[in-house]
């Protein structure tokens, strides 16, 4: 999730808005620490910190540190036992900062920052009581250091057919950046995902050129042929990760024989995967066949991780 860009966006729109930050743990928690959510007055909230009595906690803090238009850092020392009832033998360190439209500044900076890519930040606690960062730089006596990451997969979706729409709104809260293509310009709905990017591609050999290492990539485009073109450009990158294409079992062994034929070696040819999706579910609903593959995507970036 974009910490930094959902804070700047809840500020501009509501005046407020809160970070909550999992600090510390110590023994077992729901989360750990560097978890992050970010929470607007009224309650609303993205992220976080690992659900149960913490989160509502936290939750009822940022929102009370909201309305009293408190600077200062809040930290709430929990024992997830004794103190909240919850089975986790572990205790946490919560905690809550409150950004107005006075710190629209260092907002923006912060928001430009992460979508550039992974980031630095040096804080520390000034007078007030608030946390100061700085981008990059060194660390001041007392402070420390704090990394900021996009740690979503970069996946290439090629198709906005039935199960591409599916698969977008399936991926959309979960850890994947999502390149949306098609060839076809009108081929994409109105309301997009956040993490979906769609963009009209033409040749395939372009977007492998640029796509990054470590990406995942899905097949599902109105056409075979150019379902044939995509999935041979993708194979040709040996550092593409998972190289996934809808469809049976007779489409693959056909697409086998015609990767052979365009010279592809059989190295390459065996990372494709088709069908695509969790064996043993047969449903072909689009949206079944969207949760399966979601669900095998995760599994196959757990692997990698």
């Amino acid at each position: 999730m974009p910490i930094w860009r959902t804070l700047r966006d809840f500020v501009r729109a509501h005046g407020r808005g809160a970070l909550v930050t999992l600090a510390d743990v110590k023994g077992s928690a729901p989360r750990e620490a560097g978890a992050r959510m970010v929470v607007r007055p009224d309650g609303a909230f993205h992220g976080t910190i690992g659900g149960g009595r913490l989160e509502w906690e936290a939750l009822a803090e940022a929102r009370r540190a909201m309305a009293a238009g408190r600077r200062a850092l809040t930290r709430l020392d929990m024992a997830l036992g004794p103190d909240l009832g919850q089975c986790c033998g572990g205790r946490v360190a919560v905690h809550v900062e409150v950004f107005g439209r006075e710190d629209a500044d260092e907002l923006a900076a912060l928001a430009t920052a992460e979508t550039e890519g992974p980031f630095t930040v040096s804080a520390a606690r000034d007078a007030s009581g608030r946390i100061v960062r700085r981008i990059g730089g060194e660390t001041p006596a007392g402070g420390w250091r704090e990394r900021y990451e996009d740690q979503a997969t970069p996946l290439l979706l090629f198709g906005a057919g039935h199960v591409g729409r599916a698969l977008v709104l399936a991926l959309a809260p979960l850890p994947f950046a999502v390149r949306w293509l098609d060839a076809r310009p009108d081929a994409f709905p109105a309301h997009i995902p956040a993490n979906a990017t769609p963009a009209v591609f033409s040749d395939p050999a372009e977007e492998f050129a640029a796509a990054p290492a470590g990406a995942f990539v899905l097949v599902m485009t109105h056409d075979h042929a150019l379902d044939l073109a995509v999935v041979a450009a993708a194979l040709r990158r040996a550092d593409i990760s998972y190289v996934g294409l809808i469809g049976s079992a007779t489409k693959k062994a056909r697409f086998v024989s015609q990767l052979a034929q365009a010279g592809l070696d059989e190295t390459a040819i065996a990372r494709l995967v088709c069908p695509i999706g969790i064996p043993g579910i047969a449903g072909k609903a689009p949206a079944v066949i969207a949760a399966a593959t979601a669900a095998d995507l995760l599994i196959r970036r757990e692997a990698l991780r």
